[in-house]
């Protein structure tokens, strides 16, 4: 629903929604591939439902840069997709990919809603948010009922609360004394981490046999092994308590060598699961009581800075990277 408003945007809301722009015509392309190949009804209703909502906001944004008199940003379109391309990812992968792409926008549009100051666009952020946490529930039911998402594991059920008394609370690394047992927001951060890791992973095993730059396939490669370096990383934490992490037998990348998407596409999914994961880890590390995991993550994301880093240069280099809008740069006014 459009909520007229006669106030001009101001900087935050048009970041915000350039930056929903680019997401949404993003997602929009990877779900036409999807579409094409779904043979499930369930999952094709999903995927559609998906479609449909994006593309009502791509409109709704448009709607919004018109008005205030701003340029549309170009986002993906049609030539980021080859119709026909055989099929990338295997059984689920499609559901999978929803799955940690509603993670990504419940976080990114519950942000840009308090970011928001004008009515209308506050309630369109709120709405995006509200519609890829359904997105989130269909598609987390979906994968527990088939059986490719792991559930964090089960813990006895406290029975009194208990106060720290202890310094060694804390302790993680320490010769002097034995680390305590991961707490249980402990244990969600890094399964919540590892489990993006498996789908970030055989993504970009599919983008490496399938992208076009040499210098991309060999970033997508380097990708693959930053996914399986986080995922063991963490993983060792939940060896050392005897859990086992989180795994699945599904999603994996097909023999395919045609390229369903652009490098440039497949460049920009890329960099969004990255700042995706910082986030992530920086999270985990500040709620991580246990002085071993924040060193440990603080390690894993000076590997991941480096990534995303490398990525920008490539995409640069390319041309691939449009520009968010800019404030008034004053001293070239001056000039």
């Amino acid at each position: 629903m459009t909520i007229p408003n006669k106030t001009q945007l101001v900087s935050s809301e048009l970041g915000n929604l350039w930056l929903a722009y680019q997401e949404k015509t993003m997602l929009m392309k990877f779900l036409e591939h999807f579409l094409e190949h779904t043979e499930n009804e369930e999952t094709q209703q999903m995927l559609q439902r998906s479609y449909d909502l994006s593309a009502q906001s791509v409109i709704q944004i448009r709607s919004f840069f018109e008005q205030a008199g701003a340029v549309i940003p170009v986002g993906f379109t049609d030539g980021d997709i080859h119709k026909g391309a055989p099929k990338l990812f295997d059984y689920t992968f499609d559901v999978m990919f929803l799955h940690l792409m509603s993670k990504i926008e419940v976080a990114l549009f519950s942000l840009h809603s308090t970011m928001s100051y004008r009515l209308d666009v506050f309630e369109f952020f709120r709405q995006l948010s509200a519609d890829a946490q359904e997105t989130y529930r269909q598609t987390t039911q979906y994968l527990l009922q088939v059986g490719v998402l792991s559930r964090p594991p089960y813990v006895s059920m406290p029975k009194e609360v208990e106060i720290v008394n202890n310094k060694s609370y804390f302790s993680g690394y320490s010769l002097l004394n034995e680390k305590r047992a991961l707490n249980t927001i402990e244990v969600s951060l890094i399964h919540h981490a590892i489990e993006a890791n498996l789908t970030g992973m055989q993504l970009m095993m599919g983008f490496a046999q399938v992208a076009h730059d040499k210098q991309v396939k060999k970033y997508f490669a380097d990708g693959m092994d930053l996914s399986k370096k986080v995922e063991t990383t963490l993983g060792e934490f939940f060896r050392e308590e005897f859990i086992e992490p989180p795994a699945t037998h599904a999603g994996k990348a097909t023999n395919s060598t045609f390229a369903p998407f652009s490098d440039k596409m497949m460049m920009y999914i890329t960099s969004l699961l990255s700042t995706f994961g910082l986030g992530s880890n920086a999270i985990g590390g500040a709620f991580s009581l246990r002085n071993d995991l924040p060193l440990t993550m603080s390690f894993l994301a000076k590997d991941m800075v480096s990534f995303a880093k490398e990525g920008g240069k490539i995409m640069v280099a390319n041309g691939w990277m449009e520009e968010p809008p800019q404030v008034e740069d004053r001293k070239q006014l001056r000039k």
